[in-house]
């Protein structure tokens, strides 16, 4: 009887990174890490800023007091405060997020999709019309040959 040989512990480590799922996650870890310090310096120097000029600059000072006195930061605050700029900030930051990944990415990849789905079909579409003339004339040869081959023994 022929043994099986199990893989050894790295060989099955290097199946499990060569696997293409495996590489894509990484790079979309990474770039993902890359594009949420681009969406950070977007909101850190226009959006906070704008909504600054309502009120304050920092969105992390917006908050309410539920229990008085509301004094004091960090570990020495007193009372019980509801830090709800902090929440509003980081809202903030998802919606523009979202619309960057949706306008700037997903959008446009759909629409290029969308174009080469399109000139696939009429890739397609132009030979399957080429396949079919090409067999209609092959039929018409074949035809026209047996008609020949008819009135050829015809003659003998």
């Amino acid at each position: 009887m022929s043994e099986k040989k199990e893989p050894n512990l790295w060989e099955g480590f290097k199946a499990f990174l060569m696997r293409g799922n495996v590489v894509d996650l990484a790079v979309a870890v990474v770039i993902g890490a890359a594009f949420t310090n681009i969406v950070n310096a977007v909101v850190k120097g226009i959006i906070s800023p704008v909504v600054g000029a309502i009120g304050t600059k920092n969105l992390d000072h917006y908050s309410y007091c539920l229990k008085d006195p509301c004094t004091g930061s960090g570990d020495t605050a007193t009372g019980v405060r509801i830090l709800w700029g902090s929440v509003l900030g980081a809202t903030i930051t998802f919606v523009i997020t979202a619309a960057v990944v949706y306008f700037l990415m997903v959008l446009p990849m759909a629409k290029y999709l969308a174009r080469q789905e399109a000139r696939r079909k009429a890739k397609e579409g132009t030979q399957e019309v080429i396949e079919v003339s090409e067999l209609e004339v092959l039929k018409e040869i074949r035809d026209a040959l047996v008609a020949q081959r008819g009135s050829g023994h015809d003659r003998e």
